[in-house]
C-alpha cells in the first residue's frame, strides 16, 4: 500500500535496512534524531537475530565513554579483528581479520554509511587514508556470509563506519581536547531538523605528535549532512566531505642497532606525507509501498597523495638510483636524494539496491537485490629528487591505471517459524587498464586484463527460545588482484586470477537476561589461492605469487554483563571482552620462501639466499591469542570510570616462521605483549558538559608492533583530557 501522507524519514531507513524492518512508530520517540537514507550492513544490534553470521555494532556510548583516540583502539573491542599501529594516529590502519595479514587492510572492505570509503577498491584496495574516529557515530562489523550483499572483497568481513544524523531539534556540541606529546583535538559539529529538512555540520581538527621522533600530523576534516523530505514516499541524504593530512612522517621503521639504541628513534626526518580528499554522494530512497523499497547511492570522491621518503627499507641507501652521490645512512641528511610516490585517484560509481518483502515461494520472505557500476583511475607518477628536502626531480614512473566494475547481487531470507535461510549469490566483472607513459620513449604502451568471479553464499538462523540465536553459514571468499599485479608495466597480462577462499561459520548469541550479552563462534577460512608476496619483507626482487593456500581455523568469544541492568540498580559494574583464538593459521599449500630479499623475474631467490619450502610454516602477523577486556563502573547521575586492557600474543613477521632478528629488523618473531588503557568521564548536568580524562599505554611499556620494513615500535604512553558543551 503507497503511503498517502507525508512520510516520516525514519520509515524510509527503517523499510529499507538489510538488517530488517524497524517498526516506525519508534521514529517518533521525542529528542531521537532525525533518520534519513543509507545503507546499514547490521541496523539495530537485535537486528542480529536474523543474520547468518557474526557481527558486532560498537555504538556511540562505547566509542565516547572508552574515549578512543583512534579506529584501531575501537576495531579492538571486536572479536576476530587484529589492528596493527603504525605510525601511532591509524592516518593507514592495517586491519586482519582471523589471521588474514593487517598490512594495509587489503582483506577488509571498508565502508561509510554503506559506501566504498577506500579510494580504488577495486584496483588497489590499499589504506593509504582513513578518515578520523570522531566523524562517526557508531561502526558495524559483520564476518558472515550476508557480507557478499557488499564486495568486492567478501574475504574476513565488512566494516561500516556510520555518520552521525541531524537532531530532531536544533543543536551541537564542543568537545576540546589536549595532551602530551603535544596533541591536540577539537571537535565542532552543529544541526537540527527545520519542515521536516535535517541538516549536520562536523569539523575535526586533530594534530600531535606520532610513536617515534620526528613525527607529526596535522589533520582537518569537515562533513556536512543534509536530508530532505521530497514528499509522500521518498527522501534524499546529501553528504559532502573535505580531509586533508599533513603529516611528518615514514615509511621506514629500524634496525636492530637503531631500535636498541633508542626504540623511537626516525632518521628519516625529510619523510612527509601530504594528503587531501574531496568525497560527496547522494543516497536516494523510493518507498513504492510498506513492502518495497528502492535505495540508490550516486557517490564520487577524488584522492591526492604525495609521500616524500628517503627510503623504503630500514638501513638501506634511499631507491633514488640516481643519487650516486648517495652513500647510505651516513649522508641520510646531507647529500642523499628523497622519492616521491605522487597519486591522485578519481573513483565515482552508482548503486542501486532493492528490498522487497514477499512470499512468492509460499513463505514469509525479504529479498535483496540490486547491481553496481564502478569506475576507477589512478594516476600515478615517482620522482625522484637529489637532496633530502627535494620536492622534484627526474621521472622514473608515469603510470595511467584504470577499472571498470560491474557487480550484481541478490539474497533472499526465508521465514519460516524460528527458521531464517538466506541463499545468496553476487557476480563481480572487473576489467583492468595500465599505460606506462614512459614506454617506447614516451610514446607509451598499454595493457588489459579482465576476470569474472561468482561469489555464492548461504546461511541459516535457529531461534529455539527467544533473545538465543544458533547460527551457521558458508560462502565464497574473494578479493580482486590490484591491476598492477595483473597487468605489467610493459603491456602484458599477468595470469595472478583472484583471491579465493571458502568461509565456514558456526554460532551462537544470546541475552539469557537483561545485562548479559554473549556471542561465540567457530570458523574455519580455506584458501586456494591467497597472494601472497614472495619476501613478505618487500625487499629487491619481491614478487608476487598464486599457489598461497592457507588455512585459518579458531574461535571468538564476545560477553558483555552490566550489573545495573540485571538489578535495576542506578550504580553499574560492567564488563566487557572480546577475545580471538587462532590455533591454526598456516601456509598448506607447496610454497616457497626465500632467506633474503625474495625472487628474481626467474623464480628463483636473490643470490646468495636460500630457497626453503615454507609449508606447514604459521602465516605472518597472525597471533594465536587476542583479547581486549574492559571492567567499568558507571552511574546513572553519569559518572562512568573504566580501565581496558588489551593483549596480543607473539607472532612471526616472514614466512619464513624466522625467531632470531635480522639485522635490518625486517625479520623475527614479535614478542607478545599487553597494555592498560584507563578512561574517567562525568557529566555535570547543570552546564551540560562532560569532563573526561584518558591515558593510553597507562605503564609506558615498549614493544613491537611490525617489522614489515623494519622495526616500529607501539605508540608510547597518552595521556589526554579535555571537555564536551553540549548547545
Amino acid at each position: 500500500m503507497f503511503l498517502r501522507k507525508k512520510i516520516n524519514i525514519a520509515v524510509l531507513v527503517a523499510l529499507a535496512c538489510p538488517a530488517g524492518m524497524v517498526l516506525a512508530q519508534e521514529a517518533k520517540e521525542e529528542n531521537r534524531p532525525v533518520k534519513a537514507p543509507t545503507v546499514e550492513v547490521i541496523g539495530k544490534p537485535e537486528a542480529l537475530q536474523s543474520i547468518p553470521g557474526s557481527g558486532e555494532v560498537i555504538d556511540k556510548k562505547t566509542l565516547e565513554n572508552s574515549r578512543v583516540f583512534t579506529v584501531s583502539e575501537a576495531l579492538r573491542k571486536v572479536p576476530g579483528i587484529n589492528v596493527r599501529d603504525e605510525e601511532g594516529f591509524s592516518l593507514r590502519p592495517n586491519i586482519g581479520i582471523r589471521g588474514l595479514n593487517p598490512t594495509r587492510s587489503t582483506k577488509v572492505l571498508l565502508l561509510e554509511d554503506g559506501i566504498p570509503l577506500a579510494y580504488a577498491p577495486y584496483g588497489d584496495n590499499a589504506s593509504y587514508y582513513h578518515p578520523p574516529i570522531e566523524r562517526f557515530d557508531r561502526i558495524e562489523v559483520l564476518k558472515g556470509s550476508g557480507q557478499i550483499l557488499y564486495g568486492p572483497q567478501t574475504v574476513g568481513g565488512v566494516i561500516n563506519y556510520i555518520t552521525p544524523l541531524p537532531p530532531s531539534r536544533p543543536g551541537g556540541s564542543v568537545t576540546l581536547t589536549g595532551g602530551n606529546r603535544d596533541y591536540f583535538n577539537g571537535r565542532l559539529n552543529y544541526g537540527g531538523t527545520w519542515g521536516g529538512n535535517g541538516l549536520m555540520f562536523d569539523y575535526v581538527r586533530k594534530q600531535g605528535d606520532g610513536a617515534r621522533d620526528n613525527t607529526h600530523s596535522e589533520l582537518n576534516d569537515a562533513n556536512i549532512k543534509a536530508v530532505l523530505g521530497l514528499g509522500a514516499n521518498q527522501a534524499l541524504t546529501l553528504r559532502g566531505n573535505y580531509y586533508s593530512e599533513d603529516s611528518n612522517v615514514t615509511y621506514s621503521g629500524l634496525t636492530e642497532a637503531e631500535y636498541a639504541a633508542n626504540p623511537r628513534q626516525n632518521p628519516f626526518k625529510n619523510d612527509f606525507m601530504n594528503a587531501k580528499r574531496y568525497g560527496a554522494s547522494a543516497t536516494h530512497e523510493y518507498v513504492f509501498s510498506d513492502d518495497v523499497v528502492l535505495t540508490t547511492n550516486l557517490y564520487g570522491s577524488i584522492f591526492q597523495r604525495d609521500w616524500w621518503r628517503q627510503s623504503s627499507n630500514s638501513g638501506q641507501r634511499p631507491n633514488d638510483s640516481a643519487d650516486a652521490a648517495c652513500g647510505g645512512m651516513a649522508n641520510l641528511n646531507t647529500t642523499c636524494g628523497n622519492e616521491g610516490r605522487l597519486r591522485n585517484y578519481y573513483t565515482w560509481g552508482v548503486e542501486p539496491r532493492l528490498r522487497v518483502n514477499h512470499g512468492l515461494f509460499g513463505v514469509r520472505s525479504e529479498a535483496d537485490m540490486g547491481m553496481r557500476a564502478h569506475f576507477e583511475t589512478q594516476d600515478r607518477r615517482q620522482e625522484n629528487g637529489n637532496f633530502p628536502s627535494s620536492r622534484t626531480g627526474s621521472i622514473s614512473e608515469d603510470n595511467e591505471r584504470k577499472n571498470q566494475a560491474y557487480s550484481a547481487f541478490v539474497q533472499n531470507r526465508f521465514l519460516i517459524n524460528a527458521w531464517t535461510v538466506t541463499p545468496g549469490v553476487r557476480v563481480e566483472s572487473i576489467n583492468y587498464q595500465r599505460t606506462n607513459r614512459l614506454a617506447n620513449g614516451g610514446a607509451g604502451v598499454s595493457g588489459k586484463n579482465d576476470l569474472t568471479q561468482v561469489i555464492p553464499g548461504i546461511g541459516a538462523t535457529y531461534t529455539p527460545v527467544k533473545n538465543t540465536t544458533l547460527f551457521a553459514g558458508a560462502h565464497r571468499g574473494f578479493a580482486p588482484p590490484r591491476t598492477e599485479d595483473v597487468v605489467s608495466n610493459t603491456g602484458g597480462s599477468v595470469d595472478l586470477g583472484a583471491e579465493k577462499s571458502w568461509n565456514y561459520e558456526l554460532g551462537v548469541r544470546s541475552q539469557p537476561r537483561p545485562g548479559v550479552s554473549v556471542e561465540a563462534t567457530l570458523f574455519r577460512m580455506d584458501f586456494q589461492n591467497q597472494i601472497i608476496a614472495a619476501s613478505l619483507a618487500g625487499g629487491a626482487g619481491a614478487t608476487l605469487t598464486n599457489a598461497g593456500e592457507t588455512l585459518h581455523q579458531g574461535a571468538e568469544l564476545g560477553l558483555r554483563l552490566n550489573s545495573g541492568e540485571m538489578t535495576g540498580s542506578p550504580h553499574n559494574v560492567y564488563l566487557q571482552a572480546a577475545y580471538t583464538y587462532l590455533p591454526t593459521a598456516k601456509f598448506v599449500g607447496a610454497r616457497t620462501g626465500c632467506s633474503g630479499t625474495g625472487f628474481t623475474s626467474a623464480g628463483s631467490c636473490v643470490s646468495p639466499n636460500v630457497a626453503s619450502s615454507v609449508t606447514g610454516n604459521r602465516l605472518p602477523y597472525a597471533p594465536e591469542n587476542l583479547l581486549t577486556t574492559t571492567l567499568g563502573y558507571a552511574h546513572a547521575s553519569g559518572f562512568d570510570a573504566r580501565v581496558e586492557a588489551v593483549h596480543v600474543s607473539d607472532q612471526f613477521s616472514d614466512d619464513l616462521s624466522t625467531v632470531a632478528p635480522t639485522a635490518n629488523g625486517q625479520r623475527g618473531q614479535i614478542s607478545g605483549y599487553t597494555i592498560w588503557n584507563a578512561a574517567v568521564n562525568y557529566l555535570v548536568k547543570p552546564i551540560n558538559t562532560t569532563l573526561f580524562l584518558t591515558a593510553k599505554n597507562l605503564t609506558d611499556k615498549t614493544y613491537i608492533v611490525d617489522r614489515t620494513r623494519g622495526i616500529l615500535p607501539g605508540s608510547p604512553r597518552l595521556v589526554q583530557a579535555g571537555f564536551t558543551y553540549r548547545f
